[in-house]
């Protein structure tokens, strides 16, 4: 695994780090919007005092703290295999390039040593998977895995209330920051109420610190909401949903291209409006993760 200088750097002297992932570059935005955005990203965390790291693998190699160029690559490159637990060995012993989702970026910011990992929304259990037994393998990783993920809730494509029911049966702390309920991605709410709030970043920190004091494993969720001014309209962003998966069942999509192609066609069914507020999202979720960041650091001193 190759750590870029200046994380390691940082790492060792016990700064804040934040992790990103690649797959929101590869397969969640078009080109050059993703690459936009994910510069964006990283500036918002360094703004905040924190130092970003996206995680990627380049033929094979896993990367923390890829560089713009290589970034600008991910963006462009055709054929980048979206890669999750299973396929991490895969991807390194045929030295394939890979973009890692939420399970494979935990995996290997756990690795590096890095706490605090910030994501647009997290998979889930998908509608209709008591007959396909469709369910992410972001969910068992946040069982097992020691890392943080700050995101928007769990992408409003997915079910919702099993998503949350699977995250409480893995014993999960999923904890909403200003919110009693669990963000729905594009939209504030789910009206899935959640049972524990966190109205500051200190009281964040103490939750995740307790939990590595008890030596229990596994991450925390943090559920950040969309701003208010971006969310969407719940009827919209529900009949776009309810018409991507029709398409969905007539075109015989499965597996890994299942979430793509539905934020796709939601995106075109509203205009364009969703990819708006998946950016907006991402760099809110941003300025959470490296405030986390950097008050887990503080406490740790």
């Amino acid at each position: 695994m190759r750590i870029h200088p200046e994380v390691l750097q940082a790492l060792e002297g016990g700064r804040a780090v934040v992790a990103l992932e690649s797959t929101i570059i590869s397969h969640g935005m078009p080109h050059p919007r993703n690459v936009q955005t994910a510069l964006a990203v990283e500036e918002e965390i360094r703004e905040r005092g924190a130092l970003p790291a996206t995680i990627g693998i380049l033929a094979g190699e896993p990367v923390v703290g890829l560089t713009p160029d290589e970034i600008a690559e991910f963006g462009r490159r055709e054929g980048i295999v979206k890669v999750s637990r299973r396929d991490l060995p895969v991807v390194m012993a045929r030295r394939l390039w890979g973009s890692t989702t939420v399970a494979a970026t935990m995996i290997l910011a756990e690795r590096a040593g890095i706490e605090v990992f910030v994501t647009g929304g997290i998979g889930g259990v998908h509608r209709e998977a008591s007959r396909t037994f469709d369910i992410s393998a972001d969910l068992q990783e946040l069982a097992r895995t020691n890392v943080t993920v700050v995101c928007a809730g769990v992408k409003s494509v997915l079910d919702l209330p099993a998503t949350l029911e699977c995250l409480e049966t893995l014993g999960v702390p999923v904890v909403g920051f200003g919110s009693d309920e669990l963000a729905a991605f594009y939209t504030t709410t789910s009206h899935l109420p959640l049972q524990v709030r966190a109205d500051q970043v200190a009281d964040l920190a103490g939750i995740i610190l307790a939990k590595r004091e008890l030596g229990l494993e596994g991450g925390v969720l943090v559920s950040n909401p969309i701003p208010e001014e971006h969310s969407l309209e719940e009827a919209a962003i529900s009949r776009a949903i309810e018409e991507a998966l029709a398409e969905l069942e007539s075109h015989r999509v499965q597996g890994k291209a299942v979430t793509p192609f539905l934020l796709e066609r939601v995106r075109q069914a509203t205009g364009g409006r969703s990819l708006e507020a998946n950016v907006a999202l991402i760099l809110n979720n941003a300025r959470l993760g490296a405030d986390l960041a950097l008050e887990i650091v503080r406490r740790r001193a």
